[in-house]
C-alpha cells in the first residue's frame, strides 16, 4: 500500500485533491488506520483515480464522475454525455480559434498603421445592378458575427436559384444595413447578380441603386478584412469625404481555398 503523499505523487495529483475525492466518496482510501487516522490507497485504485480526472477533465461534474464510475449511468447514456461533451469542446475550440483569426487581423492593422498603401483606392460610379437575395441578421458588424450568417445565406440562395432555373449573372454581392430594433443587430443581404424579373418569393429579384463609392480590393479570407476595411476608412477621410453606408462586398473570386479570394470593397461616399 501507498500513503496518500505516496499515491498522489504516482497519480500526478495533490493530496489535497485526494482528501476531497475521499470525503465526497468519490474515491475512497482502502485503509484508514484506526489510531492515525493515515490514509494508504492501493496502486489498483489508479486505475479509478485515472477515470476520475479523465472525466473531470472532459468537464463533468464530480456527481456526474461518481454515477459514472458507480454504474448509475447506462453505456448508451454515458456515450451520449460524452459525444455531447465532444461536441461542446469542438465549438469551443472552433470559437477560439475564430477570435484568433480576430486578434490577429486587429494585431495587423495596429502594426501597419501609416504603412499601408492609399493609392489602391479608385472612386467609381458603381451602375445600378439586378440581383436575386436571401437576408437574415447578424448580432454584429463583426466578421465572427458575420461569417456564419452570410455562408448559410449563400447556400441556400444557389440551392433555391437552381431550383428555379435561375443562372447568375454576376458577382456575388453581399451588403448591410442596421436591424431595425436598435440593438446593434446587422441585417445581411446575401445576394448574386442575376437576369430575371423582380420578385420577392422563394427568394428576392430587386434593383440595388447606383453608387458612389471608394473601392479598394482584399485578397484574402474575410475573416481578415479589417486592415483593408480601414485602410480605406483613412482615405475617405484623408480626402474630404464621408461614409454614407455599409461597404458593399463583390465576390470577384471565391476559389475553395479561402486565402486566395479576391474581394472587392465599395464603400458609399458624400462630399463632406
Amino acid at each position: 500500500m501507498f500513503t496518500i503523499g505516496d499515491f498522489a505523487r504516482h497519480g500526478r495529483v495533490s493530496v489535497r485533491m485526494l482528501r476531497h475525492y475521499d470525503a465526497t466518496g468519490l474515491l475512497r482510501p482502502a485503509h484508514v488506520d484506526p489510531a492515525s487516522g493515515y490514509r494508504y490507497y492501493t496502486a489498483a485504485q489508479l486505475a479509478r483515480l485515472n477515470r476520475v480526472i479523465a472525466l473531470k477533465d472532459l468537464g463533468f461534474t464530480l456527481q456526474q464522475v461518481q454515477e459514472i464510475l458507480d454504474g448509475k449511468v447506462t453505456t448508451e447514456e454515458l456515450r451520449g454525455m460524452l459525444r455531447l461533451r465532444q461536441a461542446e469542446l469542438e465549438a469551443a475550440m472552433a470559437a477560439a480559434a475564430a477570435r484568433l483569426v480576430q486578434v490577429e487581423a486587429r494585431l495587423r492593422s495596429i502594426e501597419s498603421e501609416g504603412h499601408m498603401p492609399t493609392n489602391d483606392v479608385v472612386i467609381k460610379t458603381v451602375p445600378a445592378i439586378r440581383v436575386a437575395e436571401l437576408t437574415g441578421t447578424a448580432a454584429s458588424f463583426g466578421p465572427q458575427e458575420i461569417g456564419p450568417v452570410i455562408g448559410p445565406l449563400y447556400q441556400e440562395l444557389f440551392r433555391r436559384l437552381g431550383e428555379a432555373g435561375i443562372t447568375p449573372m454576376g458577382p456575388g454581392v453581399a451588403y448591410y444595413e442596421d436591424a431595425s430594433e436598435g440593438d446593434g443587430g446587422i441585417v445581411v443581404h446575401a445576394a448574386i447578380q442575376v437576369a430575371a424579373p423582380l420578385q420577392d418569393g422563394a427568394f428576392r429579384v430587386l434593383d440595388l441603386p447606383p453608387v458612389e463609392a471608394a473601392t479598394i480590393v482584399h485578397r484574402g479570407s474575410m475573416d481578415v478584412v479589417l486592415p483593408t476595411a480601414q485602410t480605406l476608412a483613412h482615405w475617405i477621410e484623408d480626402n474630404g469625404y464621408r461614409s454614407a453606408g455599409y461597404p458593399r462586398e463583390i465576390n470577384l473570386e471565391c476559389p475553395e481555398d479561402r486565402a486566395e479570394w479576391v474581394t472587392e470593397l465599395q464603400a458609399p461616399i458624400a462630399k463632406r
